[in-house]
């Protein structure tokens, strides 16, 4: 068979570029697999300190931003809340304008929550790559060296096989446990903000109402 001229040199190109990945994956492996223990460890910590917020104190928040019916009573019900405070940081910035116009509250209202989004996504960004990342560089551990390792099973080298196949099983599982680990964690957190969203989104629409519309009259019969 007549070998075609410069295939044994880009071989050899994609043999040494394929070697020279081994340490740079061990390495990310071990980093992932750092970072998503670290981070299991912050999501406990998290779990046990979050505050959590009922959907009937959610209701008598908005109760009494319409019983108030000012801005200043809005700033006071906020203050007086068990609600976290980054609910009440943006409430309380947003019934500090009540100079503005409505457009003008709910371009502002609209800003801090994407604010918060943005801060929520860049917090789960680090752990998807790991879920996507992790399996990834567990797979290419496990190729890389079993090329060498069959290589020297031709010749008889049966202790270089073993340890090629013991590099290979060991990256796969370090891979799929950091994307494990990641992707709970990522599932739990995301679960958290959408909450969280949820119940700012409502927070802040409630005081909108109320800047523009004022205090919530009964009404009243013609007998």
């Amino acid at each position: 068979m007549v070998a075609i001229p410069g295939s044994e040199m880009l071989s050899s190109a994609l043999h040494v570029i394929s070697q020279s990945l081994l340490i740079p994956v061990i390495v990310g492996l071990l980093a992932f697999m750092l970072y998503a223990i670290i981070s299991f460890g912050g999501l406990i910590s998290e779990y046990t300190n979050r505050i959590r917020i009922s959907t009937d104190e959610i209701e008598k928040i908005i109760s009494d931003f319409t019983n108030t019916g000012t801005s200043e009573g809005i700033k006071e019900v906020m203050d007086k809340s068990s609600v976290p405070n980054n609910y009440k940081a943006i409430i309380i910035k947003i019934a500090s304008h009540p100079e503005l116009g409505s457009k003008s509250r709910e371009a502002l209202a609209r800003k801090l929550i994407e604010k918060e989004e943005a801060m929520a996504a860049k917090s789960l960004e680090k752990t998807d790559i790991v879920t996507r990342l992790g399996p990834t560089l567990g797979l290419m551990g496990t190729l890389i060296p079993m090329g060498p390792g069959l290589a020297a099973l031709g010749s008889g080298d049966v202790n270089t096989l073993a340890n090629a196949i013991i590099i290979a099983f060991d990256t796969t599982v370090v891979g799929l446990a950091a994307g494990a680990i990641a992707y709970v964690i990522s599932k739990v957190r995301r679960r958290w903000y959408e909450e969280y969203l949820s119940n700012l989104d409502a927070l802040c629409e409630a005081a909108l109402e109320v800047m523009d519309h004022g205090k919530a009259q009964a009404p009243s019969y013609v007998g």
